[in-house]
């Protein structure tokens, strides 16, 4: 007998489950993914310095600890941005014509402001190069538009050919 393997048995398997289920699967890991990601975003690795010392050495208060070690501290910071903005793009499209979407959009919306401003308030002034993290922020909605472009110009039938109804004349034919 053959042994099955437990990777392949919490696979996802059509024959078990529905798009539904699979569907709720993704929002609440996209859900706990968004949340340990904006996390770690307000209170990074390291915490934030309480005092301010002045001098060569010195540090402000409020800013990152961890942002002292430049490039280590931008390697943190544009992996947790994308992997926070790549969380909210699945649950917006995740929840697309759900009941109360709007309400979904602007409560990520809002999160994704309250993020940013977090981070840009910890993170030095001269440490901070805002086109790299909104780079890495808008990643995950180039990448799904690009997608949707590509797959829009290599299908065979244009969309929706199939699907329109030619109207019928009075005649009972076929315009």
């Amino acid at each position: 007998m053959a042994r099955k393997s437990w990777f392949r048995y919490f696979q996802y398997d059509e024959r078990r489950e529905t798009p539904a289920e699979a569907r709720n699967v993704l929002l609440i890991v996209a859900g706990l993914i968004a949340a340990v990601t904006f996390q770690a975003g307000v209170n990074p690795p390291g915490g934030v310095w309480q005092d301010t010392k002045a001098g060569p050495d010195g540090h402000t208060a409020g800013r990152a600890i961890y942002s002292y070690k430049t490039k280590e501290f931008y390697v943190f910071l544009i992996s947790n941005t994308l992997a926070f903005s790549t969380s909210i793009h699945l649950l917006v499209s995740l929840t697309h014509r759900f009941p109360f979407h709007f309400e979904v959009i602007l409560a990520t919306a809002s999160m994704v402001v309250t993020y940013a401003s977090a981070v840009f308030a910890i993170t030095p002034d001269d440490l901070v190069k805002f086109r790299y993290i909104l780079l890495a922020a808008a990643v995950p909605f180039a990448i799904r538009f690009m997608l949707q472009v590509y797959t829009r110009l290599t299908m065979m039938d244009p969309p929706y050919q199939n699907q329109i109804v030619q109207p019928v004349q009075s005649n009972g034919e076929n315009a």
